[in-house]
């Protein structure tokens, strides 16, 4: 469905080192890194598409986060969305909802809400009934 989503920031090398790690315990990989444009971007391993995408605003304007706009990945499995979500905070994200089942958008939705340094909101959510080994939560 998508090509691609792109997130500015405002702040390059502050979001690099919360994004990295992000997309790394999501199993994201890094397409490319191009500081001096600057701007960075991941894929899932074997698929060219789409791309998440951070960089400065392309018009040179200041960075403003959307209201009520939120990009959601998806995770794995519920452990990933609590490690994605410890990570972000860690980071320097800020939480905008513990990990948690949300029964009322489906029975198995276990999702996480935070916001990145610059205000931009981002879920991490796993759509899958827990594994064997997994509280049901």
């Amino acid at each position: 469905m998508f090509s691609h989503v792109f997130i500015s920031v405002s702040d390059f090398e502050r979001a690099l080192a919360f994004y990295q790690p992000l997309m790394a315990a999501l199993g994201i990989s890094q397409r490319f890194c191009d500081p001096a444009r600057p701007w960075d971007c991941w894929q899932e391993p074997g698929h060219a598409r789409p791309l998440f995408l951070i960089g400065l605003p392309h018009d040179g304007q200041s960075h403003a986060p959307g209201n009520g706009q939120m990009t959601a990945f998806l995770a794995p499995d519920r452990a990933s969305v609590d490690q994605a979500h410890a990570l972000a905070l860690a980071h320097g994200g800020s939480d905008a909802g513990a990990p948690g089942l949300r029964a009322h958008y489906h029975a198995h939705y276990y999702g996480a809400y935070f916001r990145d340094p610059d205000g931009n909101k981002l879920c991490v959510v796993c759509h899958d009934a827990p594994s064997s080994g997994e509280a049901a939560s």
